[in-house]
C-alpha cells in the first residue's frame, strides 16, 4: 500500500495499553504490526500480529488501515513511529511496553 505524504504536522506518539490493543485487535479495528526481528517473532509473538522488522522497516509498505506498532518493550516501535512521521505516513500509535507488557497483562502469545 502506498501512503500520500502530507505537509501537515502529525500528532505526537500515541500509546495504547495492551488490554486496549487486545480488545481492538479482537474487534478487527486495528492492524498490529510487530517490528521485532524474525528470530524474535519465531520464538514468541502476539496472535494476529503482522511482521515488519525494524531493520527492513518501510513506512510506505505498511498495510492500509489503523496500524498500531509493537516490539518487545516499546523502544523500537516508537522509533518506527518516528520513521513513519519522517516519511509522511499517518501512523503514530504504538503499544506501550510491547510484548513484555502484553505478557505481564496475562494476554496470550503463540510460537
Amino acid at each position: 500500500m502506498f501512503w500520500k505524504k502530507s505537509a501537515s504536522s502529525q500528532p505526537s506518539l500515541i500509546e495504547l495499553d495492551p488490554a486496549e490493543v487486545n480488545a481492538r485487535l479482537g474487534r478487527g479495528e486495528i492492524i498490529l504490526v510487530d517490528v521485532r526481528e524474525p528470530n524474535e517473532i519465531a520464538a514468541e509473538r502476539i496472535p494476529g500480529a503482522q511482521s515488519m522488522p525494524l531493520s527492513r522497516f518501510n513506512p510506505e509498505a505498511l498495510p492500509k488501515g489503523e496500524v498500531v506498532l509493537t516490539c518487545l518493550g516499546g523502544k523500537r516501535s516508537a522509533m518506527a513511529v518516528s520513521r513513519c512521521r519522517q516519511a509522511g505516513v499517518p501512523v503514530n500509535t504504538h503499544m506501550r511496553g510491547g510484548l513484555s507488557a502484553w505478557k505481564a497483562a496475562g494476554l496470550p502469545t503463540t510460537r
